[in-house]
């Protein structure tokens, strides 16, 4: 098996981690990684936002839990106290938190709604390619990270928390630190489970 192959199957996503700090340097080559993923019209429409400042982290935690809390209000649910504190611990205590944002600068520009709709999802799916090589990267340097979805559910909070342009778009956080657990193998679909067979002339099952 491929050491590439090792590091896909092995990587997992951390939640928790140790306090100590992570090096700059590994945080550069994550963040490389990322830049070498594949991307429409080679465009590269990924943004990163490096946080480390603690109370950076927090205040950002702290706004977007605040900004869960009136999202599940509006739902007719309410939040209890200590899940509002571990939303904002989960991410005020990750060593490194990297916002993942998105651009439409080196995109095609349509004046059809519908094609620069597409060209969008050319965007997103280019940023998470980058995303899964930040991840692998982190994995075989040692350190544990997870990819959350959190700021997509909020973005006017985050951009407001962080003072971000405007043309720039916050879509995801990953966590990153060395970690402090060791979460078991999820359970995985096989492959005849989530491809496509006999109609079109596939034998994988």
């Amino acid at each position: 098996m491929s050491y590439l192959l090792d590091m896909i199957r092995e990587r997992r996503s951390v939640r928790k981690y140790q306090p100590r700090p992570v090096p700059e340097e590994l945080i550069r080559e994550v963040l490389e990684a990322a830049g070498w993923a594949p991307s429409a019209h080679n465009a590269q429409p990924w943004r990163f936002i490096v946080l480390v400042d603690p109370q950076v982290k927090k205040g950002l935690a702290e706004a977007m839990a605040i900004a869960w809390v009136a999202d599940m209000a509006n739902d007719g649910m309410s939040v209890e106290p200590e899940k509002f504190k571990f939303r904002v611990e989960r991410f005020a205590t990750a060593p490194v938190l990297v916002l993942a944002c998105l651009s439409m600068e080196g995109m095609a520009k349509f004046s059809d709604k519908e094609k620069q709709e597409y060209e969008r999802d050319l965007a997103m799916q280019s940023l998470a390619a980058a995303l899964q090589n930040a991840l692998l990267a982190a994995h075989s340097l040692g350190l544990g990270a997870c990819w959350f979805c959190a700021p997509a559910f909020c973005k006017q909070t985050v951009r407001e928390a962080l003072v971000i342009p405007v043309e720039v778009e916050p879509e995801a956080l990953i966590a990153l630190g060395y970690s402090a657990e060791e979460p078991a193998a999820p359970v995985r679909k096989r492959v005849g489970d989530f491809c496509f067979r006999d109609k079109w002339g596939s034998s994988f099952g």
